[in-house]
């Protein structure tokens, strides 16, 4: 199977990345970046409104917004601030950490840029930093403690733009033009102070304080010193953000308190270790030999992906722990074919050598193709995902991939050591005998029954209208504490109504004593804060959703083209791999169904669609078609044996020759979501919810749907 010498160089290649990767994660909470829904923080996007500036000055105005946000957060003493620029006009903020709302209503003021005078008196200057600050100055620290005037000679209305110039020698320096009535202003306070310096305050913080050369009356000046082109481009962003009127809107905040953040921490740990944990007993006890080799495999994969996203700094989220325990449950699926496989070389009365050997062999491009699904499908997630879904996106990638290396690589190495040690047999059980069912014969009445499934659950959806919604897409505020002592919740709505709060809704907390649920379409959080903190002894902030009606439409866009593109997708790839458009088609219109009704239980069930249901529904696109994909290699591979046999023939013998698999994978899958439904905590039960539905549904649609499907495209009959 694999010569000794081989063998050799792939147990120091798979040492040298234990080692690498148990390095790379230890210590696991120090090198491990968490989300801002993990630890805590505030995540805000805020959007810059440019309808008072000229195009030309876009660009000046956007890096002197984003210098203002800087400014006004290092007030606060904020650590590991991310301030970053997002499309034309908008700016996103995410605070570790923190969940001072203050911030964000500090955020929203426009600059104030103001020109002062800087004195040059030691008298007053030291006896200023004595605490003895004279009567029309303050203190300010700029490389030192620097002395100005609480007047400002001249405001940001007074400037009409700067911008970075070079001298005759190409050093930069920075231009500055005055308005009209700026220009006489600023010339009257050059003529009378030369020499002097005049400090440049942006926010109450000093930026600059260049001395004043020379009378300067034509409203035309520069700034010169030693300072590099950066330098000079900071300064003109500092002036550009104070001389514009750039207002900032809030388009959407997500604030997470650190005691949510541990609590989904533990919660998602618990999770991950209950879906590992029967996930490892049902290998073992299900295909023993067979299954410690495949837990060796997960425990390794666990570790790879761990030591994958510490390399690529990628930030442990929430969604990010699911897609950790779904990656856990599908890298079985490439185990259960290899060992399925085995099992029918071994029927077949070859020996376990050569089963193994082929077993790897012929599964190889099966777990390919059903793999490189789900990876599309998550693809299009991280390209239209925002924060924690993009760390979904992210985890299950790299958990599917490292899947595939470890079940293939690995596995194929332990077996290779124990067929060289003498290993003649392989005993499973076997819960799922040979079938020879068919399944084929109720094709109509299934089509009928999934068509009457469909239209039901899309009524269920459609007959909520936007409520069916989450603030994800229809904007509005999602408010979330802790009080103590635990209220009832029709104290805290009479107290809300009273303080003339109205249009709320309020619901307590299943999993949290305490807990209560405030939605809105407004933004309230302050003014119900106040409220709840003139009741009750203790008030913890737990979460602030705030997401405006602009966001909203454009993320529920975002979420239609993510879902309409991994379709295309993987309707392309099918059609690309097994050459016919009707197989192709038959898949992607099965994986639909499964949507579709996973759509309409959760609209049903009363969970409101949101970011992370979306995320789902993908996902069960990505591995409904999954199992079809199995079904069409087994067809691809029997049919030319099967040159004699009708269409339904062949298709009912790949059906019974992977339905042992199918139903195996399924049910690990299962597994590791039900613990997510079970354990996850509120934050992850609707995501959970939906998988479960539309992985049963998958099996459903995989045996009855995609392949009756075929049938009738071709017309085809028993």
């Amino acid at each position: 199977m694999i010569r000794n010498a081989d063998i050799k160089i792939r147990f120091i290649i798979l040492g040298a990345l234990i080692i690498f990767s148990a390095l790379a994660i230890y210590p696991l909470d120090k090198k491990i970046n968490l989300g801002l829904d993990l630890k805590g923080g505030m995540y805000v996007l805020l959007r810059a409104d440019l309808s008072s500036v000229s195009a030309s000055q876009t660009a000046d105005a956007m890096s002197g917004a984003i210098e203002k946000v800087r400014n006004r957060i290092d007030s606060f003493g904020v650590k590991e601030t991310s301030i970053q620029i997002q499309g034309d006009n908008s700016i996103l903020v995410q605070l570790p950490g923190v969940v001072d709302r203050e911030i964000i209503d500090k955020l929203r003021e426009v600059g104030k840029l103001e020109f002062k005078l800087v004195s040059d008196d030691k008298e007053k200057i030291e006896a200023a930093i004595k605490g003895n600050v004279p009567q029309g100055y303050e203190l300010k620290d700029y490389k030192g403690a620097v002395l100005v005037s609480k007047d400002a000679a001249l405001t940001g209305a007074d400037l009409s733009q700067s911008s970075v110039g070079f001298d005759q020698y190409g050093v930069p320096n920075v231009r500055l033009q005055f308005t009209a009535e700026g220009a006489n202003r600023f010339g009257k306070v050059t003529e009378e102070n030369v020499g002097k310096q005049l400090a440049i305050i942006l926010d109450g913080k000093v930026m600059s304080a260049p001395a004043i050369r020379e009378a300067i009356m034509s409203g035309q000046a520069e700034i010169t010193g030693d300072f590099s082109l950066d330098e000079a481009r900071s300064i003109v962003s500092v002036l550009n953000s104070g001389a514009l009127p750039i207002p900032l809107v809030v388009e959407e905040e997500r604030t997470v308190g650190p005691l949510l953040g541990s609590d989904s921490i533990t919660k998602g740990i618990n999770a991950c270790l209950l879906g590992a944990a029967l996930v490892f007993v049902f290998m073992v006890f299900y295909y023993l030999m067979g299954g410690v080799v495949a837990d060796i495999c997960l425990v390794l994969n666990i570790l790879f992906t761990l030591a994958a996203l510490n390399a690529l700094k990628a930030t442990l989220t929430l969604p990010g722990i699911a897609g950790l325990i779904l990656a856990l449950g599908m890298a079985v699926d490439a185990n259960v074919l290899i060992f399925e496989r085995i099992r029918d070389e071994l029927a077949a009365n070859k020996p376990l050598g050569a089963a193994v050997k082929n077993s790897f062999d012929r599964t190889f491009l099966t777990i390919f193709d059903s793999n490189l699904t789900t990876i599309i499908a998550a693809a299009f997630l991280f390209v239209f995902g925002t924060g924690p879904i993009r760390g979904f996106a992210t985890t299950l990638i790299l958990g599917i991939l490292i899947s595939m290396f470890t079940a293939i690589f690995v596995g194929k190495t332990i077996f290779a050591v124990l067929l060289k040690n003498n290993m003649k047999k392989m005993p499973m059980f076997q819960f799922f005998p040979a079938s020879k069912i068919d399944f084929l014969k109720p094709r109509y009445l299934c089509i009928a029954f999934s068509s009457i499934l469909i239209i039901v659950s899309m009524y269920a959806f459609f007959s909520k209208g936007e409520a069916a919604f989450s603030i994800d897409f229809k904007g509005g505020q999602i408010l979330e504490y802790k009080l103590s002592p635990a209220p009832s919740i029709e104290d805290v709505r009479k107290q809300l109504k009273d303080a003339g709060l109205s249009g709320l809704t309020i619901q307590d907390f299943k999993d949290m004593k305490g807990g209560i649920n405030i939605k809105s379409k407004e933004d309230v959080a302050n003014k119900v804060e106040e409220v709840l903190k003139k009741n009750y002894k203790e008030v913890e902030r737990l979460r602030v959703d705030k997401v405006g009606p602009t966001v909203g439409a454009l993320l529920k866009t975002k979420a239609l083209w993510a879902i309409a593109l991994s379709l295309i997708g993987i309707l392309a790839y099918v059609f690309i791999r097994f050459k016919h458009f009707d197989f192709a088609l038959a898949g992607v219109v099965a994986l639909l169904h499964d949507v579709l009704i996973a759509l309409g239980f959760a609209a049903f069930f009363g969970y409101e669609i949101d970011l992370l249901i979306v995320t789902a529904l993908l996902t069960i696109a990505g591995y409904s078609i999954n199992d079809t994909i199995v079904i069409y290699d087994r067809i691809r591979e029997i049919a030319p044996r099967m040159h004699k046999a009708s269409i339904y023939q062949i298709l009912n013998q790949a059906l019974n020759n992977t339905f042992s698999r199918t139903i195996i994978t399924s049910l690990t899958v299962f597994f590791v979501t039900l613990a997510m439904y079970l354990l996850g905590g509120e934050a992850l039960r609707g995501f959970s919810f939906v998988l479960l539905v539309g992985f049963i549904s998958g099996v459903y649609s995989t045996i009855y749907i995609a392949s009756a499907l075929v049938l009738v495209f071709r017309g085809a009959k028993a």
